[in-house]
């Protein structure tokens, strides 16, 4: 292992690996430069269970919820996925294009995708976030910037404003950069 825990490829050693056949390579020469922090729980509003995992593995079943219906067809992932018990899991390697940010700017540029790392945060808009959470998205972010110059931090509404609104108020961004300060 190279560069904060992660391999050649960009997999972290110790997070469980849940590989997504949605990713793709990076453009030649794309630096990343931005770590983008999304909010997720599938069915709304609940916790637990593999409905995100089997989302970002296109294998939700359409049938076995009413919400399931018109997101079950997306072709989405993310690079990780934090647990509201603080969990870990991987589905894309650093290195390559996960497919989470859809179409978005940051600081002029557009395509986020492109130059950015996604991370899913398991939760809601309104619900706060737990400690565990923020300790590992910490610790994480931390480790992602020993490999890559991912200086820059969003969430995906500031990259998509008007069509997301995750992680939404309930992310605490000032307890965040208390943690990565400390």
């Amino acid at each position: 292992m190279k560069g904060g825990g992660f391999d050649r490829r960009g997999w972290l050693d110790g997070a469980r690996r849940v590989p997504s056949p949605n990713a793709d390579e990076r453009p030649p020469g794309t630096e990343v430069s931005l770590v983008v922090i999304h909010g997720i729980s599938l069915p709304p509003g609940r916790f637990g269970g593999d409905a995100i995992l089997r989302l970002f593995a296109n294998r939700l079943d359409p049938g076995e919820h009413p919400s399931f219906a018109t997101i079950a067809g997306l072709r989405v992932s993310s690079h990780f996925l934090i647990r509201r018990d603080g969990s870990l899991v991987q589905f894309v390697p650093c290195g390559e294009r996960a497919w989470h940010a859809g179409a978005s700017r940051w600081k002029g540029r557009e395509r986020c995708n492109d130059f950015s790392i996604g991370i899913e945060l398991e939760g809601t808009d309104e619900r706060p976030y737990t400690g565990k959470q923020y300790r590992r998205l910490a610790a994480l972010v931390r480790r992602i910037r020993t490999r890559w110059p991912a200086g820059d931090l969003a969430g995906h509404a500031d990259i998509a404003p008007g069509r997301k609104t995750d992680p939404g108020p309930a992310f605490d961004w000032a307890r965040l950069r208390r943690l990565l300060a400390g």
